[in-house]
């Protein structure tokens, strides 16, 4: 197998068929041996009985069926964990990648690189949303390291050597690049058409937005202090006792030369005991995305549970 496309799937009854049909014109035009796998990720619609339909008429689609709805990092990943191919291409199934942008991505990995990335030049969405993932893919390419425009667009390209080895959670599936090239992935990015939605509705909201950020702090504590985290705690255990000292020194001084009561002016330990609070909320988180790692790998488990693979068998 040469190439596994890989398509995450919620609640997208209206745009499956259409997605596979461009797909499979796309993939048999190139004459490369390809398949295309559908992770339906608990969706309430009739989305996997259409992906069930598809592969009885497609005998490249596979269909995953998860028993309740994982996510998008989590459908990708057991896409990736099920591609038999040695290029790996993740599409959205809302229709608004192009399909059309597979063969250049391909030719860009047929040039030598490890990863060829998406990026969505004239975006169809909504002003706002363009806006904060523009501060969000700057912000993401100086803390990795790895410069792309879009992190968010999913059509992308992998070589599968450099990707199999992740194990992805939480809302990751946008950091792939990241982990790719601690890999030793050599990687570009091409431009690619972005179209508008024409079916179903978004699932992307402020809340996303969030995630993503909490997320970005555990992959650049993952990159820089994994194997010393005495470094980044002794950082932050230093930086506590610096504002703590500076918080009692300031009461300290009113109460000295001011003659102001330590009880009057709580405002020195309300800001410290904040402060604590805010960073033992995010060591706690921390530590705590440590422990999902090692219980994920030591355990050889994945953020994910199948109920069934939906596959031609008479035809394969």
């Amino acid at each position: 197998m040469e190439v596994s496309v890989l398509v995450p799937v919620f609640d997208e009854e209206e745009n499956l068929r259409e997605l596979a049909d461009e797909l499979i014109d796309v993939l048999r035009g190139m004459g490369r041996p390809f398949e295309i796998i559908m992770v339906d990720d608990g969706s309430k619609d009739d989305s996997v009985n259409i992906i069930t339909r598809l592969s009885e008429q497609y005998e490249e689609i596979v269909g995953l069926q998860f028993v309740r709805n994982f996510g998008q990092t989590a459908a990708l990943m057991a896409a990736i964990d099920h591609a038999k191919g040695n290029m790996l291409v993740p599409i959205d199934s809302d229709m608004q990648n192009d399909p059309q942008d597979i063969p250049r991505l391909l030719e860009k990995l047929d040039e030598g690189y490890d990863l060829v990335s998406g990026w969505r030049i004239d975006r169809k969405d909504k002003r706002r949303r363009v806006y904060l993932s523009r501060l969000a893919n700057a912000l993401i390419s100086w803390v990795s390291g790895v410069k792309l425009h879009d992190y968010g667009c999913t059509l992308k390209a992998y070589r599968a050597n450099v990707l199999k080895p992740a194990v992805l959670y939480g809302e990751m599936h946008r950091f792939m690049p990241i982990y790719a090239s601690w890999n030793g992935a050599k990687w570009t990015e091409i431009k690619t058409n972005h179209r508008p939605r024409r079916h179903g509705v978004s699932k992307y909201g402020m809340s996303r937005i969030i995630k993503v950020l909490l997320d970005l702090l555990v992959v650049m504590f993952l990159e820089k202090y994994m194997t010393k985290p005495i470094y980044f705690f002794g950082i932050f255990g230093i930086l506590s006792i610096l504002v703590s000292a500076i918080s009692a020194g300031t009461a300290v001084y009113l109460k000295v030369f001011e003659g102001v009561s330590f009880i009057v002016t709580p405002l020195p330990l309300l800001s410290t005991m904040t402060f604590l609070a805010g960073l033992s909320s995010i060591l706690a988180g921390i530590i705590a995305e440590i422990l999902i790692r090692i219980y994920f790998e030591v355990q050889n488990r994945r953020p994910y549970l199948i109920k069934k693979v939906i596959q031609n068998i008479k035809e394969r």
